[in-house]
């Protein structure tokens, strides 16, 4: 009796830990519902971007255009071209930020979070508090502070008033202390053993190992000062970033509407792009990182 119950037991705990074809089926067809729900809004986006002007206003509106077309590219294009200020330069003052700002940010938070994840010292725990209730506060609540800050240093109406405040940002700082606090103590005490020094220790083997971290804050950063337009930190027209310009150019009436589409799908296809190349660099660094 003892010996049926227990292989029993064993065939239950077995079935519970395998599924079976129709659940496997069953959430497949869950995650392909969630995934097509998510994707819609970015399928909708490039479609519009290549339908006409008179299937844009259709109801209810198509999810792929009937007549493919490019004139909403080319109606851009000479906008562009129309313009005083050389679209190069609102390009070349967005790359500028995204870079400097992106670089910034993951190499200052990783070498703050390093001695916060690896070294004791006075304040530590108070100063990582305080981290930790900054990220409670939203950008809405800080816009006020920051933009007197940049203001009383003299960088309005510079690309640094962006760059620093993003450099500056405490969510990098968090998530890569918390990675770092996963590599083993024995891992840097052995380094030391061997004569490497602190900035080697940190850069050819803290790094790496917690690649997937400053990975991630690449991602984010990217894609929040990619579509940053300046906001009230920048006013003269040659330092505008690249979706201010094309933001403007899509003002205008309802013949615009095309326009509008296809700036939205540009200024969505870099950010996605990057995401993409980017996460499957991810989910690799995880597979082969050895940290559990």
């Amino acid at each position: 009796m003892n010996l049926f119950k227990s292989i029993k037991r064993s065939f239950t705990k077995k079935r519970k830990l395998n599924r079976s074809l129709g659940g496997d089926i069953a959430l497949f067809l869950l995650l392909a519902l969630f995934g097509i729900f998510s994707a819609y809004p970015l399928i909708m986006t490039a479609s519009n971007a290549f339908k006409p002007l008179d299937e844009l206003f259709l109801f209810p509106p198509r999810l792929f255009p009937r007549n493919l077309t490019l004139d909403n590219f080319r109606d851009l294009s000479e906008l562009i071209g129309n313009s005083w200020i050389p679209f190069s330069r609102y390009f070349f003052n967005t790359i500028l930020i995204t870079v400097i700002g992106t670089v910034g940010h993951v190499l200052i938070a990783s070498m703050c979070a390093f001695p916060l994840a690896k070294y004791k010292f006075p304040g530590r725990t108070i100063f990582f508090t305080l981290v930790v209730y900054s990220l409670m506060f939203a950008p809405q609540v800080t816009a006020t502070p920051n933009y007197i800050i940049i203001a009383k240093i003299g960088l309005i109406d510079n690309p640094a008033a962006i760059i620093l405040p993003a450099i500056a940002s405490s969510l990098g700082l968090y998530l890569m202390k918390q990675f770092m606090q996963q590599i083993p103590d024995e891992l840097i005490e052995s380094a030391k053993i061997d004569g490497a020094s602190e900035y080697r220790i940190f850069f050819q083997i803290v790094m790496p190992l917690v690649k997937p971290a400053w990975l991630t804050l690449i991602i984010l950063l990217f894609q929040r000062l990619w579509t940053t337009d300046g906001g009230s930190f920048i006013f003269s027209e040659e330092l505008k970033p690249l979706s201010y310009a094309l933001r403007q150019i899509a003002q205008g009436t309802i013949e615009r509407a095309g326009t509008i589409a296809a700036v939205s799908f540009i200024m969505m296809i870099v950010p996605i792009t990057f995401f993409i190349v980017s996460q499957s660099r991810i989910v690799e660094t995880f597979s082969h990182s050895g940290m559990k």
